[in-house]
């Protein structure tokens, strides 16, 4: 999933429940430093990948770091929207 930018990280077409343990463990690794996830090429957002990216939100809103959602997918979005959530759901702002 890690992309060659430092703070970003291209989320995988599939995220569903193979892919929740995975991600929470990359985004933990990378916890409290400014973040991007890539969501362009998701093609697949399950139940579990949303609760690991809404406490990773949550993590990062705690921490005082950014964490944003560039590009999402049509999938991720309508996931997103099927959930009663909007990318911003997933995303900080450090002002």
């Amino acid at each position: 999933m890690r992309d060659l930018m430092p703070g970003l990280i291209s989320l995988p077409s599939q995220l569903d429940i193979k892919a929740a343990a995975p991600l929470a463990a990359e985004l933990l690794a990378l916890r409290g430093k400014d973040l991007t996830l890539d969501a362009s090429a998701v093609e697949q957002l399950g139940g579990q990948c949303i609760q690991v990216l809404l406490s990773a939100a949550a993590t990062w809103a705690a921490d005082g770091a950014e964490l944003a959602v560039r590009e999402p997918s049509a999938a991720f979005l309508e996931a997103a929207e099927t959930a009663g959530l909007a990318t911003s759901d997933f995303c900080t702002r450090n002002n």
